[in-house]
């Protein structure tokens, strides 16, 4: 198992991208704290990790708030005693907007999730993995930060952000022997791609234009993301740091 004996968080890990990459790490031998505001979401996933054999635990963690970062990070270390994988998964959508329309408060909400929970995420695990002198630290960026799609500068900017700090962080932590990479997904099947296609649900034309956009004829599923992370967080990768996968079809193409 390529993650055996390893412990990494992933945060919204309740449903979506950070369920399915909690149960591929626990798969791969990891013990994973499922974070999530979802608690009993994260409790679910859980639930589905320890009946397939796997060992897990579910922690209320709101990622815009540093007491959480910080508390999330050292009950990880307490309980199994280090850190070696944490995936910054966490974030929000746009609904497709204007930018005249597009108000304060959802700006401020949207980097708040998708930039501010990325940077005190590593603000808290990193010196953990320095002091290690190994880890790997994962970012979801999006597709958006390098093919914006109409609608969605404040989503597509918060991810450009955290594909930037994804290589000034691998810069920092290179000599300490941690990794640093951002995953590009294209839109993927989770509860949040209704409110990237601006509808209340998906729906068959929402669906057949979005898969039109990608060439290999679908869209992700989180599984996809889940096995790229997997691959990221093992020793397969151990020359890959500062990059942004992506993940996506040949959208970016």
């Amino acid at each position: 198992m390529r993650l055996s004996g390893r412990v990494a968080i992933v945060t919204g890990g309740a449903s979506g991208i950070g369920a399915a990459s909690a149960r591929a790490m626990a798969r791969e031998g990891a013990r994973v704290v499922v974070a999530d505001v979802d608690e009993a979401g994260a409790k679910g996933v859980v639930e589905e990790i320890e009946r397939a054999g796997g060992h897990a635990v579910a922690v209320r963690a709101d990622v815009t708030r540093a007491s959480d970062g910080q508390t999330l990070v050292e009950q990880a270390v307490a309980r199994w005693g280090g850190l070696d994988v944490f995936y910054a998964n966490a974030g929000v959508p746009q609904w497709k907007t204007d930018v005249e329309e597009v108000d304060e408060a959802t700006f401020d909400r949207i980097m708040a999730a998708n930039v501010k929970g990325v940077f005190l995420g590593a603000k808290f695990a990193l010196p953990v993995m320095k002091r290690q002198r190994r880890g790997v630290f994962l970012i979801t960026a999006s597709t958006a930060a390098i093919r914006p799609r109409p609608g969605g500068q404040v989503y597509a900017a918060s991810k450009g952000a955290v594909v930037t700090l994804a290589k000034a962080l691998a810069l920092e932590t290179a000599p300490f022997g941690v990794r640093v990479v951002a995953i590009a997904p294209v839109a993927t099947e989770t509860p949040m791609l209704p409110t990237f296609m601006g509808k209340k649900e998906v729906d068959a034309e929402g669906m057949a234009r979005y898969v039109a956009t990608v060439p290999l004829g679908r869209l992700n599923k989180p599984e996809d993301i889940a096995a790229t992370a997997v691959f990221l967080a093992s020793d397969d990768a151990a020359m890959i740091t500062g990059s942004c996968v992506e993940v996506d079809g040949g959208r970016c193409i």
